[in-house]
């Protein structure tokens, strides 16, 4: 992690270590979510595993566990754990798309905040249709 918070381009080192994670998660028929945790970069022999884990709340439902991963590797590209590509993140902050036959995900990657970010995921598609709002806080 660089000591600089003011630096405008963020690189793999710097999302390094454990962030306060919270999320908003809204569905196009108006269903609401909140997801609540941590998320963790880890160093492995590639660059980084992202592990976020916490509660999700949904209506009509009691708070259940998720957990989530993802490899992070240099030039802030993104894999599935399983090692299929994702997205990159820009390093300036900005959009990112990933088609998912038949959906579409379109991120934008919010710094302006550094060391604490936020991401605003819109898919949509015939199977899916939501908005998902994450902000992430060093611990």
């Amino acid at each position: 992690m660089r000591d600089n918070a003011d630096q405008s381009v963020r690189c793999l080192q710097d999302f390094e270590g454990r962030w306060q994670l919270t999320r908003q998660i809204r569905h196009a028929d108006g269903v609401q979510a909140a997801f609540s945790g941590d998320a963790v970069w880890c160093p492995d022999a590639d660059g980084l595993i992202y592990c976020e884990t916490g509660v999700l709340q949904m209506p009509g439902s009691p708070p259940m566990q998720a957990e989530r991963r993802y490899l992070w590797r240099e030039g802030l590209q993104v894999y599935f754990e399983d090692g299929r590509f994702f997205h990159q993140v820009p390093a300036r902050g900005g959009q990112a798309e990933h088609w998912c036959d038949p959906d579409t995900y379109v991120v934008h990657y919010d710094f302006s905040d550094w060391p604490a970010f936020s991401t605003s995921w819109q898919v949509s598609g015939p199977r899916k249709s939501y908005e998902m709002r994450s902000r992430y806080t060093r611990c």
